[in-house]
C-alpha cells in the first residue's frame, strides 16, 4: 500500500470515528441550552482541549511550522504574542467568565454581554449577533475551501468535491448536538495535535543528528547556514522596521482577552470551579508544549530540506512527518492536521448559528416565547441553513473576497469584544450605553484600516484595540446611564 493509500485509509477511519463520537454525544442534547453551551456541564479537561483545538486548528500544525521554516528564529515573536494571550485568557478570564455565565444564566457570548448590560440589551443582541454571524459565516466558508484544497493536494480530489466532503463530515454531528458534540470531537483533535507537536520534535532532533547529508545536523546549525535573516531574532530588520515588526507580531495578544466568542464560550460552559482550575492548567500546559513543538517542527524542516527545499512552506509539517515516521504513523499525524481544520469549522458554525438563533431569531422573530424543544429545533435548523449557505458561498464567491472578510475577524471581532469584556469585568464605571458605540467603532475602524492598506504599516490588531478602548472610555463618560 503506497503512502497516499495509507493516509487515505487512516483519514477515513479517523473521520468515521469522529462522526460516531459526535453523533453519540449529540444524542445528549435535549434543549437549546444543551445545544448552545453544552448545558454548562463540560468537564474541565474537555473544555480546555476543545478550546485549544478550536483556537489553534491548522495554524498550530501547518501555519506556525510553515512560518518557522520560512522566517527562522524571528517566528518566535508571533508565538510569544499568542502564548501570552492564551495564558492570560486562561489565568485571568476563564474563571470569571464561567462565574458570570452561571450568574446571568447566559447561553451564548452575546447573551452574556446583553444580560450584563441590560439597558442596551436589545441593541447589543442585534449588533453583536449579526456581526459575529456575518464574519464567522465567511470564516466557515474559508474552512470549507481549506478542506477542499487539502484533499486536492493529498489525494487529487477536485477542490469543489473536497469542499462538499468537508461539509458532509461536519454538518451531521454539529446539527445534531451543537456544542455538546463539537466539544468532544474537538477534544480528540487536540490530543492528536499535541501528540504530533511533542513526539515529532523529539524524533526530529535525533533524526537530523544521526543522518549525514542533510542541510544541517542541528536546529542551531540550520538557522546559521540558512543566512542572517533566519538566525536573527528580528529577521534581519533594524530600527523602526524591526520595532513595527515586533509590535505587529505581539499584537495577536489582544484578541485573546475574552473577545473571541468561539473560545470564550468554552470558558462559560465549564461546569464548576474545580473543573475551571483543571481547565486552566490543561489549557496553559497544552499551549506551551504545542507552540514550542510547532516552532521546532519548522526549524527541523529547515535542517532537513534547507531554505529552498519546499515550494510551499505550509507543507513542512507533512513533509517532516513522512521523513521521520513510517507511512502509517505519519498518516495519523497528517490526518490530525486535516481534522484540526474541521474543529475550527464546526466550532465557528455552531457559534454563528447559536448567536443568531438565541439573540436574534428567538427574541425578535418569536418574541422570546420559545420552549426548550422548539429552541433546540430552531438552533438545529439555523445551523444546517448557515452550513449550506456557507458551502454555497465557498462555491460562488471569489476566494479572495472570502479571505479578505476573514482577515477582518481577529481585529474586528476579537479586539472589539476583548475591550468590552475587559472593561465589563474590571471597570465599574463602564455601563450599558457605552457598549453599542464600542461595537460599531471597532467594526468600522477595522474595515477602514485594512481596506485603506494601513495594515502594512501598523497592525489592525493593535490599532483596533487602542481605538476601540478610547471610544469605550469616552462613551462611558459622555453617554450617561439611566438612574
Amino acid at each position: 500500500m503506497d503512502v497516499h493509500a495509507q493516509i487515505l485509509t487512516v483519514l477515513v477511519l479517523y473521520l468515521f470515528f469522529l462522526i460516531g463520537l459526535g453523533v453519540y454525544q449529540g444524542r445528549k442534547a435535549k434543549s437549546g441550552k444543551d445545544f448552545a453551551i453544552a448545558g454548562r456541564r463540560l468537564p474541565g479537561w474537555v473544555a480546555a482541549l476543545s478550546e485549544r483545538a478550536t483556537g489553534e486548528s491548522a495554524w498550530a500544525l501547518l501555519g506556525l511550522p510553515g512560518l518557522a521554516y520560512a522566517a527562522g528564529l524571528s517566528a518566535i515573536w508571533v508565538a510569544i504574542g499568542c502564548v501570552a494571550g492564551i495564558i492570560v485568557a486562561w489565568a485571568v478570564f476563564a474563571g470569571r467568565l464561567r462565574r458570570e455565565a452561571e450568574k446571568y444564566d447566559a447561553r451564548t457570548f452575546i447573551d452574556y454581554i446583553a444580560k450584563r448590560h441590560e439597558e442596551s440589551g436589545k441593541w447589543i443582541r442585534i449588533l453583536g449577533s449579526l456581526a459575529i454571524a456575518f464574519f464567522f459565516f465567511f470564516y466557515v466558508g474559508a474552512q470549507f475551501i481549506g478542506g477542499g484544497k487539502t484533499l486536492n493536494v493529498l489525494f487529487g480530489i477536485d477542490p469543489k468535491m473536497g469542499m462538499l466532503i468537508t461539509a458532509m463530515i461536519i454538518l451531521p454531528y454539529t446539527v445534531l448536538g451543537g456544542l455538546q458534540s463539537v466539544a468532544y470531537t474537538d477534544t480528540v483533535q487536540a490530543i492528536v495535535m499535541i501528540l504530533t507537536l511533542t513526539v515529532a520534535p523529539i524524533v526530529g532532533v535525533i533524526y537530523i543528528a544521526t543522518h549525514p547529508g542533510l542541510f544541517a545536523s542541528s536546529v542551531t546549525e540550520a538557522l546559521k547556514l540558512a543566512g542572517p535573516k533566519y538566525s536573527s531574532i528580528l529577521g534581519g530588520l533594524t530600527g523602526s522596521a524591526a520595532l513595527i515588526f515586533v509590535i505587529a507580531e505581539l499584537s495577536w495578544f489582544f484578541g485573546y482577552l475574552g473577545g473571541m466568542p468561539q473560545l470564550s464560550i468554552r470558558f462559560m460552559a465549564i461546569k464548576d470551579e474545580k473543573n475551571a482550575k483543571l481547565a486552566r492548567n490543561v489549557g496553559i500546559a497544552w499551549t506551551i508544549l504545542a507552540y514550542i513543538g510547532a516552532l521546532m517542527i519548522g526549524w527541523i524542516g529547515l535542517a532537513i530540506f534547507g531554505p529552498n527545499g519546499l515550494a510551499d512552506r505550509e507543507n513542512v509539517m507533512p513533509s517532516v512527518m513522512l521523513k521521520l515516521f513510517p507511512p502509517a504513523i505519519a498518516a495519523v499525524f497528517i490526518t490530525g492536521a486535516i481534522a484540526a481544520m474541521l474543529s475550527t469549522a464546526d466550532s465557528l458554525l455552531i457559534l454563528s448559528a447559536t448567536e443568531l438563533s438565541e439573540n436574534f431569531l428567538k427574541p425578535f422573530v418569536y418574541g422570546g416565547n420559545v420552549d426548550e424543544r422548539k429552541s433546540l429545533r430552531m438552533s438545529r435548523l439555523t445551523t444546517i441553513t448557515l452550513g449550506l449557505l456557507a458551502l454555497a458561498t465557498a462555491y460562488l464567491v471569489p476566494t479572495k473576497l472570502i479571505y479578505t472578510i476573514v482577515g477582518y475577524t481577529w481585529a474586528g471581532i476579537g479586539d472589539t469584544f476583548s475591550v468590552i469584556v475587559v472593561l465589563t469585568l474590571f471597570w465599574k464605571k463602564f455601563h450599558a450605553r457605552a457598549v453599542p458605540p464600542t461595537i460599531i467603532a471597532g467594526l468600522l475602524f477595522t474595515i477602514f484600516w485594512i481596506s485603506a492598506g494601513l495594515e502594512a504599516k501598523v497592525s489592525a490588531r493593535l490599532m483596533t484595540f487602542i481605538v476601540t478602548l478610547i471610544v469605550a472610555v469616552i462613551s462611558t463618560y459622555v453617554l450617561k446611564p439611566k438612574e
